[in-house]
């Protein structure tokens, strides 16, 4: 089976981010033919027009990185209603200069947990039109926000939402193949 590669973005920087967690216990329980990249977006500069074209390494790296693959996760903490400052700047830096959008077309999925009962629903909604901008197809069914204490335990990914997060694995699977044409 060849694995489709997957760039994830983690809006959550922090050590303890319950989206960090959740991503490492994805990776430990998927089971399908995504293979999984992180890039740290927390490395990235803030962006600005003076430094765009400056060539960067981090900058190159991180544009490489969306180049090469064939799908986007994004895994997004809820901030006053709202997806983090680092997630929209490393959005920002994939879509410059004008009219060189590296987004564009690529598959995304949104994600991520929150101790609160609506989970990140609102971030994702944000995030949503921020990617429809960016002219990337959002796979927009099945959802997968929700309070991290019915996801998450101290052993890690509760056993009852290991078929949740397979069926939206799955069903992302099948949105990338689609829109990447695989």
């Amino acid at each position: 089976m060849e694995k489709i590669n997957i760039l994830v973005l983690i809006g959550g920087i922090c050590q303890e981010s319950l989206n960090k967690r959740l991503f490492s216990e994805i990776q430990k329980n998927y089971n399908g033919s995504l293979s999984f990249s992180n890039f740290e977006i927390e490395k990235l500069p803030y962006y600005s027009q003076d430094i765009e074209s400056s060539g960067l390494p981090v900058v190159e790296e991180f544009k490489n990185a969306i180049k090469n693959a064939q799908g986007i996760l994004l895994i997004t903490p809820e901030y006053n209603r709202s997806f983090s400052g680092v997630l929209k700047n490393a959005l920002d830096w994939g879509s410059r200069p004008w009219g060189q959008s590296l987004w564009n077309k690529k598959p995304v999925g949104i994600i991520g947990t929150t101790i609160g009962a609506l989970g990140t629903y609102g971030a994702q909604d944000q995030l949503k039109t921020v990617c429809g901008f960016l002219n990337m197809p959002i796979m927009n069914h099945p959802e997968f926000y929700g309070n991290a204490a019915q996801l998450l335990d101290e052993n890690g990914l509760k056993a009852d939402a290991v078929p949740f997060v397979q069926n939206y694995f799955d069903e992302f699977e099948k949105w990338v193949k689609f829109n990447a044409k695989l």
